[in-house]
Parts: C-alpha cells; sequence; structure tokens
C-alpha cells in the first residue's frame, strides 16, 4: 500500500484547512476494500467514483479526517 498527500490546490481548488484534504490510500481494487471497511463498518460518502484515470472512494476516520481508496489505472 502506498501513502499520498494531496494538494487540491494543484487541480484549482483551495485548501480549506485541517479535515478536508483527503490521504489517499492506494489500494490493488478499490471496490474490494471498500467492501472489506464496509464489512467492518465503515461508512463511505457516496459511490466509487471513476475519473476514466482512477476509480476513488472517500470516507472518514474516527478523528473526522479525510481519507480516499485510490487506485489509477495501468499506462497503456
Amino acid at each position: 500500500m502506498s501513502l499520498y498527500l494531496f494538494d487540491p490546490t494543484s487541480v484549482g481548488r483551495e485548501f480549506e484547512g485541517p479535515h478536508t484534504a483527503p490521504i489517499a490510500l492506494r489500494v490493488p481494487d478499490v471496490e474490494e476494500a471498500r467492501r472489506e471497511l464496509e464489512e467492518k463498518g465503515i461508512e463511505f460518502a457516496g459511490e466509487t467514483f471513476d475519473t476514466g484515470v482512477c476509480r476513488m472512494a472517500h470516507f472518514r476516520d474516527p478523528d473526522g479526517n479525510v481519507l480516499m481508496l485510490h487506485r489509477r489505472y495501468a499506462r497503456d
């Protein structure tokens, strides 16, 4: 698993303070990881999102930090 920190200003968004910029957790399969976490009681914020480049699913840890399961598609 890899840990990526995301800078929202790199995609034209503003940094809004603590607990709002997601910490991306790279996983082999977003849907499988999501199912495992949901089985343990983790609630996700909406459906898994497909950007056309990657898949991601957002949730919060017990302290309110935004976390994201993330997997980029293989490059051609």
